[in-house]
């Protein structure tokens, strides 16, 4: 070959090459990338004590996914509320490449009991990875302080977004639609967005009727007791009140309160709250035997009627079988002061925490 043939190839060789690089920065150019800020490094996931419905999950095995890290406990009603949405989301994108892992991470100690987990996650129809977070390590290396809190990954491994506490939920599922375009590199038709369906203790709230707040029992963080004789902490003590105002509740019979809850220790034993909201739940737990323990709810001195709860009947039975939330009220429309009475019919039962919606 000549030397004007050589010239004449290698040039043409460069300048293909040279198309090509072109071409590959044009594309990569044209990739869709989102606007939503880096926030940091998805810490490490190890740590749990267990993990449930796959295999142990690291942050390096989940390059290349879009990932949702939704802390979550049992026994929270902004938590249990989510939910819905979260499954959704776990079937919707799945074919996509998103990985939603639910963080369960206590606030009580019962919380920490894998098989209280594994029977909530039963009851809550839960099919996506849990991590079960009873020593707090994940919880610590991401320096979570809410439940529920959703942290959403992109596929290089970078939190990009998250939400605190229930709702905005348009807003989170836009942000896995963005990262998953990202990981793509072009955007899809809109997709729309999710309407879970939710009954029971998962329905949202109302919010314009809300006007009672979350209250603990225990007297580490009890607020609004009512009771005269004030809190006689870990020993027994027989208790009154009288007519509690507003967001205010008593006991009533023998009780020994905790740090964390209030165990009746004679049949017969109440908790009065004075409310308004629509719904009503408390954290209940049974004797330390298991047994079931049986109670009765009022509204106002009557049965609830059509106002009782997933967990009551219309004359306000009720039975204890689990340690979880139970919704004893759900009234429909009027949303106006009632007072709430729970009679243990049976001693031994302990609760925690009253939450409304």
């Amino acid at each position: 070959m000549s030397l004007s043939k050589i010239f004449r190839h290698t040039v043409s060789r460069a300048v293909l090459t040279a198309g090509v690089v072109i071409a590959s920065a044009a594309n990569a150019s044209d990739a869709y990338r989102s606007t939503l800020p880096i926030q940091g490094a998805l810490p490490s996931l190890a740590g749990a004590t267990d993990w449930l419905n796959s295999a142990p999950l690291t942050s390096e095995s989940l390059r290349g996914k879009v990932v949702l890290v939704d802390f979550w406990t049992y026994s929270c009603i902004n938590c249990i509320r989510t939910i819905p949405y979260v499954r959704a989301w776990a079937d919707k994108y799945k074919d996509q490449g998103l990985v939603v892992i639910g963080v369960h991470t206590p606030e009580f100690d019962f919380e920490g009991d894998e098989a209280n987990i594994r029977q909530a996650i039963a009851r809550f129809g839960i099919t996506y990875p849990v991590a079960v977070d009873s020593d707090h390590a994940i919880w610590g290396a991401f320096h979570n302080r809410f439940w529920p809190a959703l942290y959403f990954v992109d596929a290089n491994g970078r939190i990009r977004h998250h939400q605190y506490g229930e709702g905005d939920y348009d807003t989170s599922e836009r942000a896995i639609q963005d990262l998953l375009a990202e990981a793509a590199g072009q955007r899809k038709a809109d997709e729309g967005l999710v309407v879970p369906r939710a009954k029971g203790t998962e329905v949202a709230p109302d919010p314009a009727g809300v006007a009672s707040d979350e209250t603990y029992v225990g007297y580490d963080k009890a607020e609004g007791f009512a009771s005269p004789e004030g809190f006689a902490e870990n020993r027994r003590q027989h208790y009154s009140v009288g007519r509690p105002r507003l967001n205010q509740w008593g006991l009533t019979g023998d009780w020994t309160v905790h740090g964390d809850c209030a165990t009746v220790d004679r049949e017969g034993g109440t908790i009065t709250y004075r409310f308004r909201t629509r719904d009503l739940h408390l954290v209940l737990a049974p004797g330390k035997d298991g047994k079931p323990l049986r109670f009765r709810v009022l509204l106002d001195g009557k049965a609830p009627g059509a106002a009782h709860g997933t967990d009551t009947d219309g004359q306000g039975n009720g039975t204890i079988g689990e340690t979880r939330l139970y919704q004893l009220v759900r009234q429909a429309g009027d949303t106006g002061e009632h007072t709430f009475v729970i009679q243990f019919i049976d001693a031994g039962a302990s609760a925690y925490a009253f939450t409304f919606g």
